[in-house]
Parts: C-alpha cells; structure tokens; sequence
C-alpha cells in the first residue's frame, strides 16, 4: 500500500481504508516480535492497546500467506511466487522483519480517523530507540505495487 492520502470526498474525509506499519531498531524487533513486554516497549504496547490495536511482523505475515497458500493448494498465482522470492532472499528477510504491521480491532486497513490518531500518538516515539520510522499507507491500488511480470502467469 503507497503512502497517500486517497479518494478524498467533499467532507474532506477519504474513501480509502489505511494501514500504519513501523520500522523497529535491530535491537527491539525481535523482542516485539516474539511479544516480549519490555519496559522500553512499554510506551508504544500502551498506545497500541489504547488503540485496540496489535503488530504483525511483516515477515511473518508473509510466511503466514505462503503457508495459507500451499493448503489451499494455490502455488501457481502470481502473488504466491512473488511472496515467497521474498521471503526466501536473505536481504528481503532482514528487512522485513524489523516491519510490522498495525492492525487495528483486528483489521489489516481501517479507516482514516483511526490511523490519524494512532499515527498522531505513535509519532513522538519515532527517531527513538525503538521505531526508527513509521509509515501510513492506503488502499487504493493505483498507489500499491503489482506483482512483478516475472511472477504472472
């Protein structure tokens, strides 16, 4: 999901649906990752609970989509292939697991006063020690990545 601000409609809210994800220091992300309550993680856990919301490791995530995938028996779809080359290179798995995903009552994409305000509480922790960014992104498809033509069918 790109980083935009959407459809916006006359009242000036938007029709898109948002996600916040947050890159976490080297130190921490596995800590947050493996649901460890540390006292440095204290302050981005409170605000997330406030939220009613939850991280999913973007890696895992993906791992979690390939396995999902090879139940179901759908190896040939183009998301498929081009999620597990990720989740295969070295480099791309280092990256992503040091991004997590917000999700929030239990959804991937909420609404844009849900992210607004969880973005606005989470940013004064952004530059510390324990998220080195925070991103916001939105549903709309012209603004997200297409599976390479390598991965199609």
């Amino acid at each position: 999901m790109a980083s935009h601000e959407g459809n916006v409609k006359n009242d000036g809210s938007s029709d898109w649906r948002y996600q916040l994800r947050l890159q976490i220091t080297d130190e921490y992300a596995a800590p947050l990752r493996d649901g460890r309550r540390l006292d440095v993680l204290r302050p981005l856990q409170e605000i997330l609970e406030s939220h009613e919301a939850t991280v999913v490791c973007q890696y895992d995530a993906f791992a979690d989509f390939c396995a999902r995938s090879e139940r179901n028996g759908d190896q040939d779809l183009p998301l498929y292939k081009w999620t597990l080359a990720t989740i295969r290179n070295p480099d791309k798995k280092a990256k992503y697991t040091k991004i997590f995903t917000i999700y929030v009552r239990g959804e991937e994409v909420y609404e844009q006063s849900s992210a607004e305000a969880l973005e606005q509480e989470l940013q004064p922790l952004v530059g510390g020690s324990v998220i080195e960014e925070l991103a916001k992104y939105d549903s709309n498809p012209a603004n997200n990545p297409q599976v390479p033509k390598k991965y199609r069918n």
